[in-house]
């Protein structure tokens, strides 16, 4: 059987080689990770739900994930969607100048925008254009990481893409302005952070990524399936915490499921309604569903791209595009065939379909 071109990093000898520890995390972790030049990337990333109804999203990035090529060019992406139906996607391009980022902790300054944190306390201060938001996250469920964190990809597999999930859910207090309409409300948030060396869009065809809470449970789940050129290998990720404690994290536990299939209109992708993650322990079987009601944000890649760049992605009919939906999250526990418990909740999810459809 060939070896697969697109494996989590599990080996003792893949934690040594990055100084990581299997069994703990640390601060450093959470801090700068590469040094921002051309063909690396690096983002912190921050969601919310609301008490007041309103969603929430914030990404701090040392470049546009669509050109991981440049060298350092900062930028801040903020979504806020208001339950009155407002909407605003804001992204904000900065100097190379006005971005730096601590490496012991998570600390990034973007103009006068901060994003700093110790794992367990968070203070995300960003402003775009009306819209401003001051946010104190704290830890609930203790920071945690699939294996290594690590997908490493090719035969030498020297090419890699990281993810940090720092905050897998938090107590979120967060006061929030639109021009002079102020906003003081709290909610259930989320941070993560990721990284790499290669462009996603070379080791990436797909993937579905999603984070929700319902009842006493936690979730992060992600199916990733690598590009043609890695062998469209799939990826699963999968977290359950109850009670703030992580009961289940084995992908190879994990059935991925895709229902509904419909084609956006403006990126032309297939979407699926509904994406469900199936957990398998032992007697126990554990069924997490998210279903969506509505797109918060439908962008083309390429619609980013400025200059000689968006040119250049043409000619390539470079067509990648990313999705955030909102919607449903079920969980449900099963004993052999019988219902022991079933919760409900509203959640975000993405989908980043870097690759032609198919």
């Amino acid at each position: 059987m060939a070896e697969k071109l697109a494996v989590m990093a599990t080996s003792p000898a893949d934690y040594q080689r990055l100084g990581l520890s299997p069994t703990s995390i640390a601060p450093w972790e959470d801090g700068a990770r590469t040094d921002a030049s051309a063909g690396t990337y690096e983002w912190w990333y921050f969601d919310a739900h609301l008490a007041d109804g309103a969603k929430l999203v914030i990404s701090f990035m040392d470049k546009d994930i669509a050109e991981p090529q440049k060298p350092l060019s900062p930028l801040l992406r903020l979504n806020l969607e208001l339950p009155d139906g407002r909407i605003f996607e804001k992204l904000v391009r900065y100097p190379r100048d006005e971005w730096s980022a601590a490496k012991d902790h998570a600390d990034v300054h973007l103009g006068d925008n901060r994003f700093t944190g110790d794992l367990h306390q968070y203070r995300i201060q960003a402003k775009a254009e009306e819209i401003s938001v001051d946010v104190n996250l704290t830890g609930q469920v203790p920071p945690w990481r699939p294996s290594s964190g690590y997908m490493l990809f090719g035969a030498d597999r020297s090419l890699e893409f990281a993810w940090l999930p720092s905050v897998p859910q938090g107590a979120a207090t967060v006061t929030y302005s639109i021009g002079s309409e102020k906003h003081e409300t709290t909610g259930v948030g989320y941070h993560d952070h990721n990284w790499g060396n290669v462009g996603l869009m070379k080791v990436v065809h797909d993937w579905y990524w999603a984070r929700g809470q319902a009842g006493p449970y936690t979730v992060i789940a992600s199916y990733i399936t690598s590009s043609e050129q890695f062998g469209l290998e799939p990826l699963p990720i999968f977290m359950l915490a109850r009670d703030n404690v992580v009961i289940g994290d084995n992908p190879a536990k994990v059935t991925f499921e895709r229902e509904g299939i419909y084609t956006d209109q403006k990126t032309g992708k297939p979407v699926a309604k509904t994406t469900r993650y199936t957990y398998q322990d032992g007697e126990d079987r554990y069924v997490v569903s998210f279903t969506r009601s509505h797109d918060l944000s439908t962008t083309r890649m390429v619609d980013s791209i400025k200059g000689i760049q968006r040119i250049a992605a043409k000619l390539m009919h470079f067509d990648g595009a990313y999705l955030r939906f909102a919607g449903d999250l079920e969980i449900s526990r099963y004993r052999g065939a019988e219902l022991v418990e079933a919760h409900k909740d509203d959640a975000i999810w993405e989908l980043m379909y870097f690759g032609h459809a198919r």
